[in-house]
């Protein structure tokens, strides 16, 4: 395998100045420690031209007077720029190279060639340059953590050397495969690599085959390159597996014992028709002095994972389950996730409960947290549950309209303080017997669906509160946090509803959410509606897990965890352990150590949206492959200076019109405006437009689409 070539070939005409500059540059920055004169560095560059050689004379001289190099002796030179080094984390990164984060609003771009084979979330040491030009520099002289070391792609093996090339795009180096690993059925398929040789003199990592994926444009090979390209396996080890299998599902009665036993009371699960994981259930009876005992009952899942095993740090790793168009990877094994810690009808259960007191009001009179054991009387789905809303009959059709009132007066409540209201739509694939999708469907949010989230926010409401309040000390917790908006970001939106009419008033963060209340109300059924509901969704900051409480902005709760779904997310396990430890009375526990893990589970929370919005693509390609030049109206849903990208408003398909395929003018990206605009005729193409398109390519390997506009 040949080593990188760090000398630069002259040109045919020479170099221009700023040219040698930035080549001379490179050289004293890879022999930083040593004296160079001029035969040297014309050496390196394979200069043999006289002329060229004084030019060299004449920069390095250029070079000294702005403070990057020095002359120790005549003629001989060495770099004296002045650097500093920064431990920093990759932002992003492409097939140029990778942008690494110098500060909070400060980035710098550093080419594939000095970035040490780095990748977005890799935590590196960076050396940084004195800017030029404006433009800071820098290189990777240290990766000191890496996010992945697995890569999923399909082996070239056009030569007598054998690269992975990735499905990832983004990444800028394929992976060198010695030979003498190389199988004959790791060829012509989808196969999973693990980097185990970064070294960057090499042009490539070095790698080998760990997993043969399946055959090339298979469905089920498509959709687990995904899983594994983003970290998730399909599969649990087999030593998980083992130590799930020998988990007994009968509950004994010196364990009943020691918990309140309520399986004579009223309850029920609501959840989508497709799903078998029940986190959650709701109990209902009436209390002796008029009010009503609420359950909101979890998955009781900390009993069966105990902290520290093998299941517990596979769960970690995990961190949550991934939900994907046509199957979910649990973060837990079925035995446990669908059967043992499922809240199914009809079986005892073990439960983590909130026992509330409720008037007819809505108001939380009082409230018990309880380890319980549950006997759920009737599985709903969604649709079932609203059929008795709607009804007003049928099974449990009390409790159900009970619950469904009650609801709707929390609900009330909490905009009433300043929650933000987002109802977003929910593409919904029909998928065949072969998994190909036949038709899309937009899933609907009902009052049943309302009725759940209510309680179930009550819930995680109640249990970081009770944490907050139950101890004179601050006892480390895992928080849901969600900070204010980017004042600048609302200033932009502001300026751009202006121009439709609206406003939003920025005085104060309680003001300013019930003026985008105001405005989302405002805008609903208008032309506007998807432009500024998209505008103001990218305006918020992410939620995140942390010690550190400062709230949830759009919820607007001073408080609020995650305690209701400890099947699918990890923070929620930890939750419900740190919650008995402190009923127990315990000592806090180390607020770094939560810190890591909240950190990593946040990340996992991205990446597992990356997947799911990745397998949606695929979907969406594959649905439309057969319909190449089809014209549909569409909506810009975003706005970049390579292109527009056209949310199909029948089906919710995206794909991407390229900017270079506009040519009635010369269109330049304005960031502020969301919006391409025209050099000569000034017409723009702003996010939230409505357009006619024609699909040009559909390409299901690299799940893009391409649109022109008509």
């Amino acid at each position: 395998m040949k080593k990188k070539k760090k000398s630069k070939k002259n040109r045919k005409g020479g170099f221009s100045n700023t040219r040698l500059y930035d080549l001379l540059l490179v050289i004293f920055r890879e022999n930083s420690k040593k004296k160079l004169n001029y035969k040297q560095v014309g050496k390196i560059l394979k200069v043999k031209e006289m002329g060229v050689k004084i030019q060299i004379i004449d920069v390095m001289k250029d070079m000294v007077l702005s403070g990057v190099l020095e002359e120790t002796k005549r003629g001989a030179f060495r770099l004296v720029e002045k650097t500093s080094k920064i431990i920093t984390t990759i932002k992003n990164n492409n097939q140029r190279g990778v942008y690494a984060n110098i500060d909070d609003e400060n980035e710098v771009f550093i080419p594939k060639e000095y970035s040490q084979f780095a990748l977005a979330g890799d935590e590196v040491e960076v050396l940084l340059f004195l800017k030029r030009k404006n433009k800071q520099e820098g290189e990777v002289i240290k990766v000191i953590k890496r996010r992945k070391d697995e890569f999923v792609g399909v082996i070239d093996n056009s030569s007598s050397n054998y690269f992975l090339n990735t499905d990832d795009k983004k990444v800028s180096f394929d992976v060198f495969i010695p030979p003498k690993t190389i199988k004959r059925e790791y060829l012509n398929k989808k196969v999973l690599v693990k980097v185990d040789g970064w070294d960057s003199q090499y042009k490539n990592p070095i790698g080998k085959v760990v997993e043969v994926i399946g055959e090339i444009n298979d469905h089920d090979t498509e959709i687990n390159s995904i899983l594994y390209d983003y970290g998730f396996s399909p599969k649990f080890p087999d030593k998980v597996e083992k130590v799930v299998n020998k988990i007994l599902e009968k509950i004994s009665k010196e364990e009943i014992n020691k918990r309140l036993d309520i399986r004579n009371t009223t309850t029920f699960t609501i959840d989508p028709k497709d799903a078998k994981d029940f986190d959650d259930a709701l109990s209902v009876k009436k209390l002796n002095n008029g009010n009503w005992e609420v359950g909101v009952h979890i998955a009781d899942v900390s009993h069966y994972v105990k902290e520290g095993g093998i299941i517990d740090k596979e769960a970690a790793e995990r961190a949550t389950s991934v939900y994907l168009v046509d199957r979910v990877i649990p973060m837990l094994p079925e035995v446990l996730s669908n059967n043992i810690c499922s809240l199914r009808p009809n079986v005892d259960r073990l439960a983590y409960s909130i026992l509330f007191e409720m008037d007819e009001s809505a108001n939380v009179i009082d409230y018990i947290i309880k380890k319980t054991v549950i006997h759920s009387d009737v599985r709903f789905t969604y649709k079932t549950a609203q059929d008795t809303i709607d009804n007003k009959k049928g099974k449990l059709a009390k409790e159900i309209l009970l619950l469904d009132r009650l609801s709707k007066i929390l609900r009330k409540k909490r905009q009433k303080k300043g929650s933000i209201n987002f109802e977003s739509t929910e593409v919904k694939f029909i998928l065949d017997d072969d998994n190909n999708p036949i038709n899309v469907y937009f899933k609907e949010s009902l009052s049943s669906n309302h009725l759940i989230e209510e309680f179930m926010l009550l819930a995680n409401k109640t249990v970081a509160k009770h944490i907050n309040s139950s101890s004179k000390k601050a006892n480390t917790f895992v928080y849901r946090i969600h900070d204010k908006p980017d004042g600048e970001r609302i200033s932009t939106l502001n300026n751009i509803v202006k121009k439709l009419g609206y406003s939003i008033n920025n005085e104060n963060s309680n003001k300013l959410s019930h003026s985008l209340n105001k405005l989302l109300e405002n805008i609903k059924g208008k032309g506007e509606q998807q432009m500024i509901e998209t505008l103001t969704i990218r305006s918020m900051a992410k939620a995140i897990y942390t010690t550190n409480n400062i709230g949830h902005y759009g919820l607007a709760f001073k408080h609020y965890s995650h305690f209701t779904s400890p099947i699918r997310r990890y923070p929620d396990l930890i939750v419900h352990r740190l919650l008995d430890k402190y009923l127990c009375g315990g000592e806090s526990v180390n607020k770094n150590l939560v810190e890591k893990i909240c950190e990593h589970c946040s990340e996992m929370e991205k990446v597992s949206s990356r997947a799911e919005r990745d397998s949606i693509k695929f979907m969406q390609v594959k649905f439309l492959k057969n319909k190449i030049g089809f014209i549909y109206d569409g909506v810009i849903s975003g706005v970049t200076e390579w292109g527009l990208y056209i949310e199909i408003t029948q089906n919710k398909c995206e794909g991407l019109v390229k900017v270079s395929s506009i040519k009635d003018d010369h269109y330049i990206f304005d960031e502020k405006k969301y919006a391409l605009i025209g050099y000569r005729t000034k017409s723009s193409y702003q996010i939230g437009q409505k357009v006619k398109i024609k699909i040009q390519r559909a390409d299901l390997e690299k799940k893009q689409m391409d649109f022109i506009l008509v």
